[in-house]
């Protein structure tokens, strides 16, 4: 029989319970004992939900209280020597001081860098690696849970490990000479403590989760895989090899031959490649195919998915098993909890809980035949034809504007060196200018009178009225602050994406699609059912009354076209190039509308660019080729003396620097604080033309930088871009913070800026 299972399931909640309890622990308003009852809660329910639905192994370790890469670093001892472990259990604070520079007991220290967990809007926290590095046992979450999970489905539980290999890719040596693989002799006895503690729980199958084997790997790489997996074998315990993200290409043949009792891959992003894996791979081995979409909430065409199946299930029968491409984290828990959505679009979707009644609906069709899921298989094709014949998706003026692009669409009138001198005449800003990156606290006051507003419950001149009073504080706390470019602090929006696709035809939005972006930070990814385009104005008033209260500049705020595409659920019937220009069509027209009203400087924010980069290098230039157009198309409408500023985050630069370069932004703004300005280190060798803002005070900790700590960050910036094309700011936005943080911190951010330019005259 066809064996259906879950490779991981969302840890928030339906209602973020997770996210409030750990911010509740942070605040000091429940102790570490309430913090895991809700823990324990959630675990049980989310493994019932699986067991309701069918499943025949379900995860458990697959719940983090911030990042399960951390939870891996802490279950290895790999914790950095400024956090004081001393060996043991690593305790729940210093978790969450290595997550976020601070918990409720010990002192302050620099958090840990974060980055982007492959192609995702997840971000993990980086194992930090030197070559003196030791691992030792120093976490019982994995085991505990693995009971917890034995207490509910007995022997059908699946421990999730993220293995030894891709833990050690996605760590950071601080020394560039040491190669961290040098490491893995150290690594390997203690995941064969791991998995030998398991096996003494009664656990006969474990999940290692190996996503690099999508990646383009070197040959050293590739060769310790197989010496690491023979070295891994426990008697009784069946290791399942688990790839996501994208096809094996070049890996499908040491994937399959690895000693391990099964492979799960990708049967979404490796579509093409699943009978290829079934060739491969031996018969007594087990084929997991991961056939239903576990990045994007649209429903499956189950009807083509069993065409697929059926030759692998006539090969393999019960070594077939079946289950969402990758873990489920990154879709949304229940769409049964969306009572406000449209109900033909509503159809059109699967969130967690349904894509597990796919994956048990194929396997019953599989195992006792297509009619026992009569219904469940004409449900879904009626709901896939609805969709394909809507006249909702197709909007016929946007497809003509796309057709009739002219030549040069994508081109500035002047290069940046001629328009940096028409620039500098219009806005007259001093030697490292202070600016933020755009949003300030959205204090509980702010949400309650949005919410209240949503709900009907307060009139819109009330509600604008409001906004406007809280933009004018804004901007009077910022001449205060003494920055030389402000922003209007955003009050108006919820998110940087839900804000503009509310205003954009073909987006739609739910009420409790949230997946996780990191530790408590929730984001709910508007759905991109339908060609984009703009109505009407979507910022330019609020700009407008910002620029009326100040003399200085005042930055028009825009979230960029690659970033509205990545950061939301995408159609999956139309290239994701051609929906990434109607964004950008869309954007222009906002551009040009922004400039007419007097706005001079103009933020598009491309925090995505590098997060939607493809994990193989062939397929790069045709991203970067289509995601740079777009930026271009959206932001070159100015003229010269409109400065163009762009920001992007947590990524690693070095490989798309060109590209970057080529998006032709006048000014960058980018994240360097926690990784105290490595980041420039592309920029510099590069040498980047325009101008640059490395952030020095990292807005996703709670610690406020001191003035001496900013001038030596800024003192390292010098060294490797000239003093007059730097800018200062912070490493994002300031939305998560608080007032009393935010003062001190611009403060001190100004200050230095000062203490420089005096220096330097």
């Amino acid at each position: 029989m066809t064996i259906a299972h879950n490779l991981g399931f969302p840890r928030i909640g339906i209602k973020r319970e997770m996210k409030k309890a750990v911010e509740a622990y942070w605040q000091g308003k429940i102790d570490s004992q309430a913090l895991e009852q809700t823990g324990q809660a959630l675990r049980q329910r989310h493994w019932q939900l699986q067991l309701q639905a069918g499943l025949d192994w379900i995860p458990a370790g697959d719940f983090s209280w911030y990042d399960h890469v951390l939870d891996t670093s802490c279950l290895l001892g790999c914790v950095p020597e400024r956090f004081q472990h001393s060996g043991g259990n690593v305790s729940l604070d210093t978790y969450f001081r290595m997550a976020r520079g601070r918990a409720p007991s010990g002192d302050p220290q620099p958090a840990c860098e974060m980055t982007k967990w492959f192609d995702t809007n997840y971000h993990y926290i980086v194992p930090e690696l030197h070559p003196e590095q030791t691992f030792s046992l120093s976490s019982d979450k994995l085991f505990k849970e693995t009971t917890e999970a034995q207490a509910v489905a007995g022997e059908a539980v699946k421990p999730v490990i993220l293995g030894p290999l891709s833990w050690l890719w996605l760590g950071k040596c601080q020394d560039d000479k040491f190669n961290k693989l040098d490491l893995l002799p150290r690594l390997l006895p203690v995941y064969g403590e791991i998995l030998a503690r398991l096996s003494a729980q009664g656990i006969s199958w474990v999940q290692m989760d190996e996503p690099i084997l999508a990646l383009d790997l070197p040959g050293e790489w590739q060769t310790a895989f197989e010496n690491a997996y023979n070295k891994l074998q426990i008697r009784g315990l069946n290791q399942l090899l688990t790839v996501y993200f994208g096809p094996l290409e070049d890996n499908l043949k040491l994937a399959c031959d690895l000693p391990v009792a099964g492979l799960h891959v990708d049967g979404v992003r490796g579509a093409g490649e699943l009978a290829r894996v079934d060739d491969w791979l031996s018969t007594h081995k087990v084929l997991s195919a991961g056939i239903i979409d576990g990045r994007n909430i649209w429903r499956a065409d189950l009807d083509r998915q069993l065409e697929k199946l059926a030759p692998m299930h006539q090969r393999r029968g019960g070594n077939l098993w079946l289950a969402p491409s990758c873990s489920l984290l990154h879709t949304p828990v229940d769409l049964s909890a969306e009572t406000k959505l449209d109900p033909e679009l509503k159809s059109w979707l699967a969130f967690s809980v349904q894509k597990l009644d796919e994956v048990v609906t194929l396997k019953r069709a599989l195992s006792e035949g297509p009619d026992s899921v009569a219904q469940q298989l004409d449900e879904c094709r009626k709901a896939l034809d609805a969709r394909r014949h809507s006249s909702r998706v197709t909007h016929p003026e946007v497809r003509q504007r796309m057709s009739e692009i002219p030549q040069g669409y994508d081109q500035r009138a002047n290069p940046y060196a001629i328009r940096r001198q028409a620039q500098r005449q219009k806005l007259q800003l001093p030697l490292l200018p202070t600016t933020t990156i755009g949003s300030f606290p959205q204090t509980r006051e702010i949400r309650a009178k949005r919410r209240a507003f949503k709900n009907g419950d307060i009139p819109e001149p009330d509600y604008l009225a409001f906004l406007r009073e809280q933009i004018a504080f804004m901007v009077k706390k910022q001449e205060e602050y003494g920055l030389d470019v402000l922003v209007h602090g955003e009050p108006e929006r919820n998110d940087m994406v839900e804000y503009f696709g509310e205003q954009l035809s073909g987006y739609a939005f739910t009420e409790n699609g949230w997946v996780q972006s990191y530790g408590s930070r929730c984001v709910k990814p508007p759905v991109i059912y339908g060609d984009v385009a703009r109505p009407r104005a979507m910022t330019v008033e609020w700009i407008r009354y910002a620029q009326s209260l100040t003399d200085k500049p005042m930055k028009g705020m825009l979230t960029g076209p690659v970033t509205m595409l990545q950061w939301s659920f995408v159609r999956d019937d139309l290239p994701r190039s051609d929906t990434c220009l109607q964004i950008a069509l869309a954007l222009r027209d906002e551009v040009s509308d922004l400039e007419k009203a007097g706005i001079g400087v103009i933020q598009i924010d491309e925090p995505a660019l590098r997060e939607g980069l493809p994990l193989r290098k062939k397929d790069w230039p045709a991203y970067l080729e289509w995601a740079v157009r777009s930026f271009r198309i959206a932001a070159a409408c100015v003229k010269d003396e409109t400065q163009i500023h762009t920001h992007m985050c947590y990524a690693e630069f070095n490989d798309i620097i060109e590209s970057i370069a080529a998006l032709d932004a006048d000014v960058i703004t980018i994240e360097t604080s926690r990784s105290k300005m490595e980041l420039l280190d592309a920029f510099s060798n590069f040498e980047y033309p325009n101008e640059i803002g490395p952030g020095v005070y990292d807005i996703h900790s709670p610690n406020i930088p001191t003035v001496a700590e900013i001038v030596a960050l800024l003192e390292a910036a010098m060294e490797k871009i000239p003093v007059d094309r730097l800018w200062v700011n912070p490493d994002c936005g300031l939305k998560t913070r608080q007032w009393p943080e935010v003062d001190e911190a611009l403060t001190h951010l100004v200050t230095a800026a000062k203490l420089l330019r005096a220096s330097l005259a």
